[in-house]
């Protein structure tokens, strides 16, 4: 629809549209008297507003107690989507944050995703209780701090049953239900040590180098029956994650590395300094960016989104860009790429 405009009075109204705004514009028909409003909506703002997609969203978020997962919930609620936030031992030790996110009006849900009964269980107590499902937000995980040699298999198999097994039992259970539908959005919260490897994080990095991987797996496999699949890849942020960290149980080996063994102490007190000395890398920027893509229209999401503002996002961000270009090319060559394109309804 457009409107024409014959002439415009306020100098407030002519700076909206210069700054490609929408303007208000009140005015009176000449014959009948009766007053009306045009709205006036410029091209470049137009096509930004036709990407973002405000409907109500039925959203489950899984390592709902703290952190990302908190912070996301209380973002998804004053949007005004309905969510189910899951967690373990909701009766139990998470009781106090169980209470906080129900009264600020999200559904709780028990959900273990080291368990896959819980998960089954979880999954469609949330969907009852919502009256349906829209949206998964992969977020529950575990870190690491130490030598890499020094964990045992035990632990990296605990790490991968959180970061990796974990997000495999949500999908499944999910699934049946958004492929039915013919839509859904699942968001993986993974890292930027999923896309470049720092030291002294070594099970960390690569359950989320495999994340990553189950990631793009799913986003070709899934984007026919109109399932989105996209990452969120944060930096370190200040939220309790570093006091939950596991650490190597051996420590037999520690001689053999000599004065090499101070350098992972150093090197977490370094950063911790620098998370305090930098304001701007705020967590809720993380929750920000998840609600941005549950408000984006279906098939113009980013598949990858960087958060930082400590100096890794940037690089990785065009390292990225490099990557889908690759990505695109190769499927190209092989004439699929089609399956990297969203069904959309």
């Amino acid at each position: 629809m457009v409107f024409r405009v014959n002439h415009i009075e306020s100098k407030n109204t002519i700076s909206k549209l210069k700054q490609n705004k929408p303007a208000f514009i009140l005015n009176q028909h000449q014959k009948t008297g009766y007053s009306f409003i045009i709205v006036v909506i410029y091209p470049k703002f137009f096509n930004t507003l036709k990407t973002f997609d405000m409907s109500q969203k039925k959203i489950l978020v899984t390592g709902a107690s703290s952190g990302f997962g908190k912070l996301s919930i209380n973002t998804l609620l004053s949007k005004g989507h309905i969510v189910a936030a899951s967690m373990r031992q909701v009766n139990g030790k998470n009781k106090e944050n169980a209470e906080e996110l129900s009264k600020a009006g999200a559904h709780i849900v028990e959900l273990d995703v080291c368990d896959e009964k819980s998960v089954n269980d979880g999954m469609q107590d949330a969907i009852d209780k919502m009256g349906g499902l829209d949206v998964i937000v992969n977020n529950a995980g575990v870190g690491v701090a130490g030598m890499q040699e020094h964990f045992n298999v035990e632990e990296f198999q605990k790490v991968f049953d959180v970061n990796v097994f974990g997000v495999q039992r949500v999908n499944r259970a999910a699934l049946p239900f958004l492929r039915k539908q013919g839509s859904g959005l699942i968001i993986y919260v993974t890292s930027l040590l999923g896309r470049v490897t720092m030291p002294f994080y070594g099970p960390y990095n690569a359950s989320k180098w495999a994340m990553e991987a189950m990631a793009e797996n799913y986003r070709i496999e899934l984007s026919g029956f109109g399932v989105d699949n996209c990452i969120v890849e944060p930096g370190g942020f200040p939220t309790n994650f570093f006091g939950k960290l596991i650490y190597p149980s051996d420590q037999s080996r520690n001689g053999d590395y000599g004065d090499f063994m101070n350098v992972p102490k150093q090197f977490g007190d370094s950063f911790s300094k620098a998370l305090e000395s930098n304001p701007e890398q705020n967590p809720q920027l993380v929750a920000d960016a998840i609600s941005l893509l549950v408000n984006t229209v279906a098939g113009q999401r980013p598949f990858r989104t960087t958060v930082d503002k400590m100096g890794m996002g940037d690089p990785i961000s065009a390292y990225n860009i490099q990557q889908e270009q690759i990505t695109q090319g190769i499927f190209k060559n092989f004439r699929m790429e089609d399956m990297l394109k969203l069904k959309v309804k």
